[in-house]
């Protein structure tokens, strides 16, 4: 790794590192995960998320409340129906990144 090109200060650092932590928790956990990676691919309903992924809907909707309120996803109603969506640029990244090392066909994954 290389040596930054400009000294960070301090407090931002510490603000920063104190941001990515909270964004590392909120993915730390499997069902929220597996939530964020659908989601990244496209918006999708409660009923949805819950055939696709199993997770059964009183989980399903304490974990997309926890993605709310981290202002990783956010809803948009249509008719008696709400839909859910990535909103958060930084997750989005962190997911492909996510994907990258994790998910994508050993063909295209990096060596380690």
């Amino acid at each position: 790794m290389s040596p930054p090109e400009a000294t960070i200060d301090l407090d931002t650092m510490r603000a920063s590192a104190a941001e990515a932590c909270r964004l590392m928790k909120v993915l730390s956990n499997p069902d929220r995960l597996l939530l964020l990676c659908q989601l990244a691919q496209g918006e999708r309903c409660p009923s949805d998320l819950e055939a696709e992924l199993g997770i059964v809907q009183p989980t399903l909707s304490q974990q997309l409340g926890v993605l709310r309120d981290e202002g990783l996803v956010a809803t948009r109603r249509d008719g008696k129906r709400i839909h859910y969506h990535l909103s958060s640029d930084r997750a989005r990244a962190v997911m492909q990144v996510l994907y990258a090392q994790f998910c994508a066909p050993a063909s295209a994954a990096p060596s380690a």
